[in-house]
């Protein structure tokens, strides 16, 4: 069976397998914690994890977007400098 710890401020510390025949630890249940949370914790009352973490703990574990690098920038100037010719040798044709 699947076991869940947590520290003394009920937060999620691991999980373990043990026998089914094995006694609960004090501090573990075998309520699983869903997916998506960031900071686990426990209540014991209820037997359910929530989210204990900030908004800001939340938006800072965000991927953050990745930069352009130099070959992705030339790329779009080349491709704006190839629209702008084609224009001007269209505009020039007329």
């Amino acid at each position: 069976m699947h076991i869940y710890y947590y520290d003394e401020n009920f937060m999620y510390t691991g999980e373990d397998i043990i026998s089914e025949y094995d006694e609960m630890p004090k501090n573990a249940t075998n309520v699983r914690p869903q997916e998506g949370l960031y900071l686990p914790e426990y209540d014991e009352k209820d037997r359910v994890w929530f989210e204990s973490a900030s908004k800001e703990y939340i938006e800072s574990m965000q991927p953050k977007p990745p930069l352009p690098n130099d070959i992705t920038t030339l790329k779009k100037q080349a491709a704006f400098l190839t629209l702008q010719v084609t224009q001007l040798q269209k505009g020039g044709a007329s």
